[in-house]
């Protein structure tokens, strides 16, 4: 099996049009690196993404200035901003379901944690 990836999905980019991702989706984002092995970056706006990565979400985190929290989905921007009538935007504890409040430093960050499949193409 390979190595999982990392993909960190947030900032204002995922407020404006991020999508909602769940565990088990099959996802494709185009990225920049972000360490130059297996963590990556999304980029939609202003940057041209220099890789696409795709993959099966085995983990989720939110993460803040305490640290990383496990969570069920990442809400999409839409929803986070309160503008989505059929989604709370509320994070999810990932085997509690619990409630989780994130004090974020400033924009929602996140940590998409891929199983790659298939060859991943550069652009």
């Amino acid at each position: 099996m390979p190595e999982p990836i990392v993909v960190l999905v947030g900032g204002w980019e995922h407020m404006c049009c991020g999508l909602p991702v769940e565990i088990g989706d099959v996802v494709e984002y185009g990225v920049v690196s972000a360490d130059g092995a297996r963590r990556f970056e999304e980029i939609r706006h202003d940057t041209v993404p220099n890789q696409a990565v795709r993959g099966r979400v085995v983990e989720l985190y939110a993460v803040g200035p305490g640290g990383r929290v496990a969570i069920e989905r990442v809400p999409s921007g839409r929803a986070l901003r309160g503008f989505d009538d059929d989604d709370d935007g509320r994070l999810e504890a990932r085997w509690t379901g619990q409630p989780v409040t994130i004090a974020w430093a400033g924009d929602p960050e996140f940590e998409v944690v891929l199983d790659p499949f298939g060859k991943r193409d550069r652009q």
